[in-house]
């Protein structure tokens, strides 16, 4: 029995145009790059329509895809970004909505576990009251659980900057959190 090609070999056939290859590539991906978008936009029926967009603009830039030593999924997250630009560009705002609850992730994402618990609803509100690099920053670090190097090729950032924003991202992610109501009284809180 041959060995399993690696992903570099599947992405070389997809460039070439095999379908099967391309049809892989897709089954991998797919639910990593909805559940980013998801995060980023906060409606099911959004995220569905831009990751069928990230995924179109995928096939039409594998020709000129170049392997730069990080996962292929960096250069479908960095795709990810432009549709999620484009879509807060029409609609002015970053919408104050959660995601779905027939959202249903195969992945054992706490968030995704508790998507019906408040703090969970408190902790999307808050994540998208912040700036759209700091929300990126997040996700793709806690979320997706991704090496700062893997980012940094994502964001054009440097792992060192990335390390500083993320304790500012973080940092604004909880002062958001504290002016959401519903907030669980903690023990010393002033009542």
């Amino acid at each position: 029995m041959p060995p399993a090609p690696n992903e570099q070999q599947i992405v070389a056939l997809a460039q070439k145009g095999n379908e099967e290859a391309i049809t892989f590539l897709y089954e991998t991906h797919v639910e990593s790059i909805f559940g980013y978008i998801s995060y980023r936009v906060g409606s099911f029926e959004v995220a569905q329509d831009l990751t069928s967009e990230v995924f179109l603009r995928m096939v039409r830039g594998l020709p000129g895809y170049q392997d730069r030593g990080v996962p292929f999924r960096a250069w479908l997250l960095r795709i990810a970004a432009s549709p999620i630009i484009d879509h807060y560009r029409q609609k002015g705002a970053t919408p104050l909505m959660s995601i779905s609850e027939d959202y249903q992730s195969s992945d054992l994402d706490p968030l995704d576990e508790a998507a019906n618990s408040e703090e969970t609803w408190r902790l999307r509100q808050a994540l998208r009251a912040l700036p759209a690099d700091y929300q990126d920053l997040l996700i793709l670090r806690f979320v997706h659980d991704l090496p700062y190097n893997e980012i940094a090729e994502i964001t054009n950032k440097s792992a060192g900057a990335l390390r500083t924003m993320q304790y500012r991202a973080v940092k604004a992610l909880a002062q958001e959190m504290e002016k959401l109501p519903g907030r669980s009284s903690q023990p010393g809180d002033k009542p």
